[in-house]
């Protein structure tokens, strides 16, 4: 037969009384003495109306002493029906968890991640070519947009250029690199250069007719 040993726990217990009966439980040496204590105490003092300190300090209350005693020694095949009833709990619980990590683990690998790994890779690969043909697209028109807005600006430029204007018959009057605005800037006899749309020219001044 196998011996079961009951861990060592001390009731402190008295029956009622008034609370003079009781002071003793209430006193300072006593209250040090149960905290200090390193078995664990059961404090079941008077009545279960009654309160002294030593409940307090006591690592348990019982409201009785045959409470206490109830506390204190455990009906054992009630003890050992809880422990079973414990035990087949976690085992139904832990084999729900394995059930469910079973599950996951089968699910995990009918995905398409392990029974079929290229195609990820292949979805991948077309999305990049996608995002690419999109920038080129979008870099081609950016070019497009910027060669139509360099060719207006040239146009422009060309439209007011003084060498579009020398091809309607006018020429550009210098004198030592210095393009002659009005006719006070000559005197007769200045050597200047006329400048045609073909070419420049050499002339000398001749006499100059006042403006009328």
């Amino acid at each position: 037969m196998n011996e079961k040993k009951l861990a060592d726990v001390l009731i402190l217990a008295r029956g009622g009384g008034s609370i003079e009966d009781l002071w003793s439980f209430n006193e300072e040496v006593t209250a040090n003495a149960i905290y200090n204590s390193k078995i664990p105490i059961i404090s079941a003092i008077g009545h279960e109306t009654d309160f002294t300190i030593s409940d307090f300090v006591a690592d348990h209350r019982a409201p009785t002493p045959s409470a206490a005693a109830e506390i204190a020694i455990p009906d054992i095949e009630e003890v050992e029906t809880k422990l079973e009833t414990y035990r087949q709990r976690y085992k139904m619980l832990l084999k729900k968890k394995l059930e469910n990590v079973t599950l996951q683990y089968e699910k995990c690998m009918k995905s398409r991640v392990f029974t079929d790994p290229k195609s990820k890779i292949n979805e991948y690969y077309m999305l990049i070519d996608i995002k690419i043909k999109d920038l080129e697209k979008h870099i081609t028109a950016k070019l497009e947009n910027s060669k139509l807005h360099s060719q207006k600006l040239i146009a422009k430029l060309d439209a007011i250029s003084p060498l579009k204007t020398l091809t309607r018959g006018y020429c550009i009057a210098q004198q030592e690199d210095r393009i002659i605005k009005t006719s006070k800037d000559l005197k007769t006899g200045d050597n200047i250069a006329l400048q045609f749309t073909d070419g420049i020219v050499g002339a000398t001044i001749g006499s100059l007719t006042p403006k009328k």
